[in-house]
């Protein structure tokens, strides 16, 4: 390995810095051309759109002396799946090989008019940039190019890379496309540039994540509509009484009460709950739910949402009492749990705690597998030793509360290759709010991380034991 400077660094992080200084400038504006291009998967009116993305990415990881090639698979209900990139750098005999993964589509917009910029026109203020997918994932994206850039048409081990296209609405055709393209894919470790960092500044690696799983719950009290002033007293509206059945679902504290959905109370790193707060938005008064660390109740914790509420609006409101409401659940299930038995035992509790006999009936419609890193592996030992050093300040392991289900799909296809999760976001990042953004100085820091961790990995990486370049305590 490289010699070490006094200042901590070694002559080969001093030399990618020096490269990175050079390319910047182009990187920056390959980063503004991504956000200017509305990529957004969920939206068929922006199918071209993504199309366009792809194509435009494509031509870059070309233009580094990759081949690379834009493929679709269909889902397996039959929809038509988002175009996906796959990048490949020349072959090195006896290397190991390191898949790449970022994603291209983004977010809609949401109003505009909370925008103080126009989503799809990057723009840098102070040390940040702004933008629809600046940082989601137009940032993880974009650190990929970088590496590669630094480390010139001769990496020093066998890189694929992978964007997809379709991340934002939950991967669908991902389990088709790996199966199509197991062999292209297949590597000895897999970098998810899709994370977080713990805050600006300070980085992380990802060492878990809840999984998520989604309800649908129909509510009914008559079978049909009748005046207020006539039933009402006897008769409970159906909001009302969904509202019981959802106050069901917590306990005094505002802890779920749903019944062996396990979780803990701890974590690695102290998260000020005036950070949380700010982070957050929570408005003056409002007070924190749940018990254990603060950090932990994000990460290591289930949680209920309610994602989605059909009722009748104030604006037509009538003395009626409504005799059936619906609304949608997303339960963020622990790491390692799985999310359809989770999903059965919401199911069961919300039966079982229907207020006055009201029907209720649950429709389980989607769920995707949280994730547990081997944080004990010389992979993982090693990206903190690279994190470490681009940043010069320790890196942690994090959770994360959010869920990428397609990871597990990864872990399910590759069961030999290490996954490392990673990111350049942080507490202020707002990705899939308005005003998304992604701090410059980070993102620099995660380029020249990936570039020291492919580095290292040709250098042996893969069998070193762990030790000095673990995670902070």
């Amino acid at each position: 390995m490289s010699d070490t400077h006094a200042s901590g660094t070694t002559a080969a992080t001093d030399a990618l810095r020096a490269r990175l200084d050079e390319a910047f400038p182009a990187l920056l504006d390959e980063l503004k051309a991504l956000v200017a291009i509305p990529s957004i998967s969920s939206d068929p009116d922006h199918r071209a759109d993504v199309d366009a993305s792809a194509e435009h990415l494509r031509q870059r990881f070309e233009a580094l002396g990759m081949s690379a090639r834009v493929l679709s698979e269909d889902a397996p209900d039959g929809t038509a799946g988002m175009p996906a990139v796959v990048a490949r750098g020349p072959r090195v005999e006896g290397a190991p090989t390191v898949l790449l993964y970022a994603h291209h589509d983004v977010q809609p917009t949401g109003d505009v008019s909370r925008w103080s910029l126009s989503p799809f026109e990057a723009e840098v203020r102070g040390d940040r940039i702004y933008g629809r997918g600046a940082s989601d994932d137009g940032a993880g994206v974009v650190v990929h190019l970088g590496c590669m850039a630094l480390l010139g048409e001769r990496p020093p081990v066998n890189v694929v890379v992978y964007v997809e296209g379709e991340e934002e609405i939950g991967s669908p055709s991902f389990t088709a496309f790996l199966d199509a393209h197991r062999d292209e894919l297949a590597a000895d470790v897999i970098v998810v540039a899709d994370s977080s960092n713990w805050k600006a500044g300070e980085p992380a690696v990802t060492s878990t994540l809840r999984g998520n799983a989604i309800a649908t719950v129909d509510v009914t009290v008559a079978d049909h509509a009748v005046h207020s002033g006539a039933f009402g007293g006897p008769l409970l509206d159906s909001v009302v009484v969904s509202s019981m059945l959802i106050s069901s679902l917590f306990d005094a504290d505002g802890s779920v009460a749903v019944e062996g959905l396990g979780g803990r109370d701890d974590a690695d790193v102290v998260w000020d709950e005036a950070d949380f707060r700010a982070a957050a938005g929570v408005v003056d008064g409002v007070r924190l739910a749940g018990t254990g660390d603060l950090a932990a109740r994000v990460w290591t914790k289930p949680s209920i949402t309610v994602i989605g509420f059909d009722a009748r609006s104030v604006r037509d409101a009538s003395n009626t009492i409504s005799p059936h409401t619906r609304f949608r659940l997303s339960l963020r299930t622990v790491p390692g749990a799985d999310p359809d038995e989770a999903l059965d035992k919401l199911a069961a509790h919300l039966r079982a705690h229907a207020p006055f006999g009201a029907r209720v009936e649950v429709e389980k419609n989607d769920g995707g597998n949280g994730f547990q890193a081997d944080m004990d592996s010389p992979v993982s030992s090693l990206l903190h030793e690279c994190l470490t050093e681009a940043w010069g300040t320790p890196s942690v392991n994090i959770g994360v509360g959010g869920s990428i289900p397609f990871i597990a799909d990864l872990r399910e296809v590759f069961p030999e290759a290490e996954i490392l999760v990673t990111g350049i976001e942080d507490p202020d990042t707002r990705a899939h709010s308005h005003n998304e953004s992604l701090h410059l100085g980070d993102w620099r820091n995660a380029i020249v991380a990936e570039a020291l961790l492919l580095d290292r990995l040709a250098e042996g990486g893969l069998s070193r034991s762990g030790g000095a370049g673990g995670p902070a305590e």
